[in-house]
Order: C-alpha cells, then structure tokens, then sequence
C-alpha cells in the first residue's frame, strides 16, 4: 500500500495527526531511562543503551496519541556504530507500536550518491552476502537544495519523501525567503517542485504565515508541520494544512512531549502521554 493510502488510514484509525519526535540526550532522559544504564561496555555502548530504554518508554507512553515516531538520526548517530544499533531498535519498537516511522536524516546529494542514503533509511539493498535492511523507515525528509534530481532517487523507493520546503528554525529566512531574479520566494520555487514531483512538505509550524500559501503551490503534498511547543508554533495557526483532509497535515511535536513532567509536574510517562493527547485533541477539532 502507498505511504500516502497507509498513513490516511491510521489517520482516521486513531483520529490523530500527531507525530512524537525522538531527539534523544544520553544526559536528559528519563529516570527509569538512566536506570537501564548497564554497567559494562564502551561509553558509547552504554549512551545508547539508555537512549533505547528512554525512546521505547516514550513511544509507550505517548505512542497510543500518535500515528507516527520522528526519530532526529543525527542524535543517534553522534553514538557512532552503537547509535546507529539504537536507532535500528527504536524503529523496530515504533513498528511494534502499529505506527509509522519517519526518520529526520534531512540527507540531500547528487543522484549517485541519493539511492545509497535511501537504501540506508527507507527500502534496504540486496548485496551478495544476503539482504541489508537498514532503518526500513516508512517515509524520511529530505534536502532539495542540489537539485530536484536529487529528490528523485527517494521517490522511487515508493516510500513517503518530506522535501524541506519553509523549515521551523528562526534562520530559514536567510535563504529560503530569499526573492528571486524571475519573480516569488525560493521556498515558493521548491513547493512548485515538490508538486510537481508528488512529494510531501516539511513546512514550519514557526511560520504560519506561509501555510495558506504553501497549501495554494501544493494542494495534494501531507505537511509535516515541527515546531509546535517549544519552538513556539501553534496548532490552531495550522488550519489551512489540514485543506485536503484530516492527513493533509501532521503535527510534530518532540520536547514539549518529552519533558512535559518538567513544566507540568507528574511522573514523566503520563506528563507525556497528557500532552501528546492535549495535542492530538487540538489538531483533531482543527481539521
């Protein structure tokens, strides 16, 4: 079944848009987390022990509220091989859970160098020594900026492709606002794009002001919309994502689900699953 057809149907299964973000700090996690430390091993080994123990607790807890988990690689990988073994596990623990996973690698290369990045997040490869699965992520998000050729190799894995379009961060502005000689923005440039090739949207919950505009260039992509909570966005500024149906949006949310015991107090589990379903009771009234 296509990514888009699968992740409709969980949409309207678990009536929620909310993806759970996974950004994982071997120094922040939870105290059941730390808990599972081992005793034995490398630095490295012992890190990603615990970032398993504080990912698998998350999707336990805030899991039931989400359709999909968005593990951020790059906080993985700076465990170098063991992380790379952790975030192997989690995405197994995601699939256990019945939901979707959309690794944020943002990987972005010529199209020689593209179907190696795909082979290692979305469909696996076929070597002589048997089959690698990689990650098998359902869907990953991907950089346009060396060219639409680029993005095609991740299209042809047929799984989900979110193509950085207006991103959340406060610096986007830099150059994705940037006016171009022939007229429009070049995040309008890329949205043109990404239509065209059938792709999906990262567009920023931080910049409310471009959804409507983004919808306009892309009436069929699913946005995925970070930056809610501790970034600042607003799911009821994200009206105009949700145009297409209840899937035309996903609302990801990662430290304001993780450390909601921080600013609401209780045991973190149910701080957390507390405010994935405030989220997804949000977004669902919205769209």
């Amino acid at each position: 079944m296509p990514f888009s057809d699968r992740l409709a149907a969980l949409v309207d299964e678990r009536e929620s848009q909310i993806v759970l973000g996974l950004d994982p700090d071997p120094s922040r996690v939870w105290p059941q987390a730390r808990a599972a430390a081992p005793d034995a091993g490398t630095p490295a080994q012992r890190a990603a022990e615990v970032v398993v123990a504080h990912c698998s607790a998350l999707i336990a807890a805030a899991g039931p509220a989400c359709v999909a988990v968005k593990p951020q690689v790059a906080c993985f990988e700076r465990l170098g091989a063991p992380g790379w073994a952790a975030l192997v596990r989690v995405a197994d623990a995601v699939r256990a859970a019945g939901l979707l996973v959309l690794a944020d690698a943002k990987r972005g290369d010529i199209r020689v160098t593209a179907p190696a990045y795909g082979q290692a997040f979305l469909g696996g490869m076929d070597t002589p020594f048997g089959r690698v699965a990689g990650v098998d992520a359902d869907a990953m998000t991907v950089n346009p900026y060396m060219g639409a050729e680029t993005i095609e190799p991740y299209v042809e894995t047929g799984r989900g492709v979110f193509v950085l379009v207006r991103t959340s961060n406060p610096g986007a502005a830099d150059f994705e606002e940037q006016e171009l000689a022939g007229g429009g923005l070049l995040w309008e440039s890329v949205a043109r794009t990404v239509d065209r090739l059938g792709t999906n949207a990262v567009i920023g919950a931080t910049a409310p002001h471009v959804v409507g505009r983004a919808r306009e260039l892309m009436p069929r992509a699913t946005f995925l919309l970070p930056g809610v909570g501790a970034q600042g966005g607003r799911v009821e500024d994200l009206a105009p994502a949700f145009a297409p149906g209840r899937a035309g949006g996903l609302v990801t949310a990662s430290r304001s689900i993780a450390r909601a015991h921080e600013e609401h107090g209780g045991e973190p589990p149910a701080a957390a699953r507390a405010e994935a379903e405030r989220l997804r009771e949000q977004a669902w009234a919205l769209a």
